[in-house]
């Protein structure tokens, strides 16, 4: 890992008043890619949206569960760290209201690194689960369990791994995805050839708003049988996405932004009326795989983004749930 990954994720798992200063130096001159409703920024925004964190939950931490590293297929180093953000709730955010509680914000961060330096960061910060952590979440609710979602059963997911192991896991989810991708395209799901690389008790740790499932029966009612329902052209435009795949050890990790792309045409998922319209979505998942097979899956979507292409303002409505909507 880079020195200068190593100052971001120092100065927030303390975070004490300097630390929104050290992230800013830290990303000086990268590409920030924050979720919605933040966008795309400079260090000085990612300042100011800790900052901002910072005067709601006052004691916040950031805390890893995994940490891994690696060259993708293009040549280039990856750091991805995943975990939570934790704090007590003091002070309304972005409109959410405050618990005076503890609460929990689960995040994928994902870092180029060139020449020591971070060039690009990708944050995938599960920005609903606060909402239903404050009985805020204004849609529809999740068909799978909603939870503090947990780190690696092995509690290894720092690392550092062998790397003849980070090959073979890398080619194991790639192969995966290309078997994935062949359903409903070109048949049923046997073609999928689950059962040759999820192992029966796998644990598929979705995004708050779609939850988690367990097994790969787990998987499909929760996600898959309705994601694909509503989006059958999946895959389809995989070749205008650019995926970085990087593994180390039995972990492996992928971005895009975006890395889907599909048409949401039919009704099943997440309660949305299909619009017809193209959409993009910015996942950064991690896998553990266990035995040659994969045990635990990590994935965070921007749903939130994906709310906004469709014409739904996720944060107007949660303000109109909260306070009762605007006066007639």
């Amino acid at each position: 890992m880079s020195e200068a990954v190593r100052r971001f994720t120092r100065a927030l798992y303390e975070f004490e008043s300097d630390a929104p200063a050290k992230v800013e130096g830290a990303l000086s001159g990268a590409l920030c890619r924050m979720p919605d409703p933040f966008g795309e920024c400079d260090a000085a925004g990612v300042r100011a949206v800790y900052e901002g964190l910072a005067q709601a939950w006052p004691d916040m931490e950031r805390r890893a569960y995994i940490s891994i590293a690696g060259d993708d297929e293009h040549g280039g180093t990856w750091v991805g760290e995943g975990g939570f953000y934790t704090g007590t709730f003091e002070a309304p955010w972005l409109g959410i209201p405050a618990t005076r509680r503890v609460a929990h914000m689960r995040f994928h961060e994902f870092f180029r690194v060139e020449a020591g330096r971070i060039t690009e960061i990708q944050f995938a910060w599960d920005i609903p689960e606060v909402m239903m952590q404050a009985r805020a979440w204004p849609l529809a609710p999740s068909l799978g369990r909603e939870w503090c979602v947990p780190g690696p059963a092995t509690c290894d997911g720092l690392g550092p791994h062998d790397a003849t192991r980070s090959e073979a896991s890398r080619q194991h989810i790639v192969d995966m995805l290309m078997c994935m991708k062949k359903h409903p395209a070109q048949g049923g799901p046997e073609l999928m050839e689950l059962e040759r690389f999820w192992h029966p008790k796998m644990a598929w740790y979705g995004p708050s708003g779609i939850g988690t499932g367990r097994g790969t029966t787990g998987f499909r009612r929760v996600h898959q049988i309705p994601f694909l329902k509503a989006m059958p052209d999946r895959g389809y435009a995989a070749g205008d996405i650019r995926y970085h795949f990087f593994a180390e050890g039995d972990y492996v990790g992928v971005t895009g932004w975006p890395n889907m792309l599909q048409t949401l045409t039919h009704p099943g998922w997440m309660g949305i009326a299909p619009p017809g319209k193209h959409v993009e979505m910015r996942s950064l998942d991690f896998w553990r795989l266990e035995n040659g097979l994969i045990r635990e899956n990590w994935v965070l979507v921007d749903l939130i983004h994906l709310y906004s292409q469709i014409g739904v303002d996720v944060f107007e409505r949660m303000g109109e749930y909260v306070d009762g909507g605007a006066p007639l």
